[in-house]
């Protein structure tokens, strides 16, 4: 089937074919045939002409050197197999668009009017977050996108590039830079690296690609929309557990952002400035224009006549001004005028918007359309001065221990930490409601207060500089009470940004992030005190809206997939209730991952299968590490997958409920008996098994993928080995390359065959979209994971009796999931009704098999002591190289 495969796909062929012969012409063709017969004898054992059990004689002839070209020969393949099947668009939903969801919202009654209605007040914010689950450098991704750009040439038939290259030559030496690149970060990753890397997206993606994608909606909805869409991030503002992210670096990221925005407008209005060359000779100017003409003193004789250029001129003066009053440098094309910065980005709209008007009101032809000014205006409304909405975020113990040590220093309370919650709640909110200061120049306070005080105190500035749309949300990590909401009040308040009176201001939302099992449990309660609060209902009903934020990572790593899946549901629709019954808009935050066992999958599926009424036509989502390159790589990318987004939350926020109240019933109660059971059987192997964190330790590279310098960040929030305190995404990303996939599936076979009515579980499964999605993501990794592989890495455990015991209920526990997966889908193997994701994931298989078993041997040889550098640099090329094939696994 793999041969197939690549058979059936043009690109892979081609690119394939390019790869060998860069191998053959860098590393000879000695090193070209190894690589080929292990490529060969490989996919012949997946396609059936060898056993399955049969060992490949080549990887045991390969060097240490040959080791490391051969496992970047198959990572290289894989990446350029992962852009192939991007160009086919192999991951994309059909009818994921704005039109056909349009068309498919009429068919069910939803009209235009209502449609319109809801985007005046959506939201719909993809969120960049630093969490560390990209392996490759951005160098690498550099390459392969410009090699997306000159495959787009090749579909035009076009044969040479701008620059007088063949464009097959042109792909070939780009694909010889790849193998010539170094893989492998040399240091770890700063905060400042996660900010360029995420800068690069935003300025050369999403800047482009948003204001193209209104452009599209408004011809499609035959009127101008709302800028609903915008772009957010957490790094530079993440906290939580990143001790080097500090006020300074969130001045940094706020800074860049907005120097990269201005770079960008400037560009736009010079080129506007070269395009605009309309005469008064020629044409009649509106009053505005040429008010902005004589305002820019741009007195060139040869301009005289062409008022939009000189109103231009004087643009371009002002946005230069803003430039160095915002970045405190020049732009790289400075304006010969003198003028004034902007105040504002509604300043800058303002004057553009003149222009516009002037275009349509004076004649019906085709300079009353919006073209690139239209696209400039979209712009400056989407992305303001500061380009991404920057999110704050720390933990909810520390914002505790900081408050306590302010009440301390005031003199207002010794010893906060001990009091009750309903005692703390009630200081709290006096403290809030007073204009008084808590801190002091006076006090010593600790690193750790001193730090979180120069935080909020950095957001205040930026407030003033950039506009309070650069930060809008605080994220309490762990929040488990209303104390540790109003704590966050109380650190604002001191940077002025809670303003106390008769109508309190919050000008940054506190938002709690509910986690874990118990957190979501308890969400709905904390939110009803909450929302109850009068100062927070008053700034509540001021603001239209309250953000809850709810985690699918540590929600998974404490209960299990399905628990965790259907908890933030069931937490969802208990939410909405809350909302609902205190006359406010509700507005949720995904933190989801790539992977599965962190809410991985499908955006599109993951919104359509949202419980109804939690969308409201306002989310946000985070995205991370490898999803960010896929969905991002590209603009083509980009606007496939930000499409799609809008698509399912218009579907999700207006489409009829398709499911009888009575089926809803009975499906709630059936989920409700599935979680339990695979609770149980989750928290049985994981938390409850002796030594099962040995196990863990001994049978993934859990410990050698610290070494990746992938991110920021350390591992485990505390210095400790416990699972409760390891982070979800190294806990995921291990089970991955072990081939396991544990936090994807494991409890959820138990789960199906306690449950007795089957028929009723295949009712599910076809016509509840909730429970249809969860399960297509499950099968998805069951696809994925392999037990024969995982086998070889169990017996990396030194203990046989603990390796024989947890490793016979893991591979038990996956057959019965398998099993009970089939039964309830009606098919005979995994995806069979999903041909195209099975025939991209069997192309993979043979390629991955062969990393698996060097990563073993490797391992083996660096447990045991052996200390050449070229092993520890192959089991890092082997994790990078599973990584990539696998696609989610972080």
């Amino acid at each position: 089937m793999a041969s197939q495969t690549i058979a059936n796909n043009a690109d892979i062929r081609f690119l394939g074919r390019l790869l060998g012969d860069v191998i053959r012409a860098y590393g000879g063709d000695e090193l070209f045939r190894r690589i080929e017969y292990i490529r060969a004898a490989s996919v012949d054992r997946h396609r059936g002409v060898v056993g399955a059990d049969a060992v490949d004689p080549g990887l045991d002839r390969l060097t240490l050197d040959e080791t490391l070209d051969f496992t970047r020969g198959f990572m290289l393949f894989s990446m350029l197999a992962n852009l192939a099947e991007d160009r086919q668009g192999v991951a994309t939903e059909d009818d994921a668009d704005v039109v056909s969801t349009l068309a498919r919202l009429k068919a069910d009654g939803i009209g235009h009017e209502a449609v319109m209605k809801l985007l005046d007040h959506a939201l719909i914010v993809p969120v960049l977050t630093a969490h560390p689950t990209e392996v490759r450098r951005k160098s690498m991704i550099d390459h392969k996108n410009r090699i997306a750009e000159l495959m787009a040439l090749k579909d035009l038939k076009r044969v040479e590039t701008e620059d007088g290259d063949r464009i097959d030559d042109a792909i070939l030496r780009q694909i010889a830079l790849l193998w010539q690149t170094r893989v492998l970060r040399r240091e770890k990753l700063g905060v400042a690296d996660e900010v360029e890397t995420a800068l690069s997206y935003l300025r050369d993606v999403f800047l482009p690609v948003l204001p193209a994608l209104y452009a599209r909606w408004d011809r499609a909805l035959g009127e101008r929309a709302p800028s609903f869409l915008r772009a957010g991030s957490w790094i530079g503002g993440d906290r939580d557990g990143n001790p080097f992210v500090t006020a300074e670096s969130m001045r940094g990221a706020l800074g860049r952002a907005s120097e990269a925005v201005l770079g960008h407008y400037l560009d736009q209005v010079h080129a506007l400035g070269a395009e605009l060359s309309i005469s008064t000779e020629h044409a009649e100017v509106d009053p505005a224009v040429l008010t902005l003409a004589e305002a820019s003193h741009d007195t060139a004789a040869s301009r005289q006549d062409e008022p939009y250029r000189r109103a231009l001129s004087g643009i371009y003066a002002r946005l230069s001004a803003t430039h160095l009053a915002l970045t405190g440098k020049q732009p790289p094309r400075p304006a010969p005028l003198a003028a004034a910065p902007y105040a504002d980005p509604s300043e800058f709209r303002s004057e553009l918007a003149s222009i516009a008007r002037a275009l349509t009101d004076h004649g019906k032809g085709p300079l009353a359309s919006g073209g690139a000014l239209g696209r400039l205006i979209r712009a400056v409304e989407t992305f303001g001065f500061h380009l991404a909405t920057l999110d704050m975020r720390q933990n909810s113990a520390v914002h505790e221990r900081v408050v306590a040590e302010l009440l301390k220093a005031a003199g207002v309370s010794d010893d906060y930490l001990a009091l009750p919650e309903e005692e703390r709640v009630a200081l709290l909110r006096q403290e809030l409601a007073s204009p008084r200061l808590l801190t002091s120049p006076y006090a010593d306070y600790s690193e750790e207060t001193a730090s979180e005080l120069a935080i909020v105190r950095a957001a205040a500035q930026a407030h003033a500089k950039y506009g309070r749309g650069c930060i809008t949300h605080y994220i309490v990590s762990m929040a488990q009470s209303v104390s540790d909401l109003l704590e966050v009040h109380v650190m604002l308040k001191e940077a002025g940004l809670y303003v106390p009176g008769e109508q309190p201001q919050a000008h940054i939302m506190a938002i709690p992030l509910f986690e874990t099992i118990g957190d979501l449990e308890s969400a709905p309660a904390i939110m009803t005190e909450w929302l109850g609060l009068p100062e927070v209902a008053a700034i509540t009903a001021a603001r239209g809206h309250q953000e809850v934020m709810i985690g699918y990572s540590d929600s998974n790593k404490d209960g299990g997939y399905l628990t965790s899946t259907w908890q933030l549901s069931r937490g969802s629709t208990a939410l909405s209730r809350v909302f609902e019954k205190s006359g406010v808009a509700m507005q949720l935050f995904h933190g989801r991952g790539g992977s599965v066992g962190r809410g991985g999958g499908s955006s599109y599926a993951a919104i359509l299968a949202q419980p109804p009424g939690t969308v409201q036509g306002r989310i946000r989502i985070t995205e991370q590490g490898e999803v960010i390159a896929a969905k991002y790589g590209t603009r083509e990318s980009a606007m496939t997958n930000l499409e799609a987004v809008t698509s399912a939350t218009l579907l999700a926020s207006l489409e009829p409920e398709k499911l009888a109240p009575a089926e809803a019933t009975r499906f709630v109660a059936a989920m409700d008996t599935l979680s339990e059971t695979a609770f149980k059987a989750y928290r049985g192997l994981v938390y409850e098994t002796d030594d099962f964190r040995r196990f863990f330790r001994q049978a993934t590279p859990i410990a050698e993928i610290a070494g990746l310098k992938i991110g920021s960040r350390p591992a485990s929030r505390k210095k400790s080995d416990a699972i409760e305190d390891l982070r979800a995404i190294p806990w995921v990303f291990s089970w991955a390359q072990a081939r396991i996939m544990l936090p994807g599936w494991y409890g959820v076979g138990a789960a199906l065959d306690a449950f007795p009515d089957k028929g009723l579980l295949r009712e599910m499964a076809e016509g509840w979209p909730f429970f249809a999605a969860t399960l297509a993501n499950m099968e998805m990794v069951l696809a994925k994971s392999d037990m024969r592989i995982a086998a070889n890495y169990a017996a990396l455990v030194e203990d046989a009796a603990l390796r024989d015991s947890v490793f016979t209920r893991i591979r038990d526990g996956w057959q019965s999931t398998h099993d009970g997966l089939l039964q309830i889908t009606r098919q005979t193997r995994l995806l069979e009704k999903h041909p195209a994701l099975e025939a991209s994931i069997l192309l993979r298989l043979p390629y991955i098999e062969p990393l698996n078993l060097l990563q073993i041997e490797l391992l083996k040889r660096h447990r045991a002591g052996e200390d050449d550098a070229r092993i520890g640099e192959g089991i890092l090329l082997s994790i990078n190289a599973i990584a990539t094939a696998l696609r989610n696994s972080g």
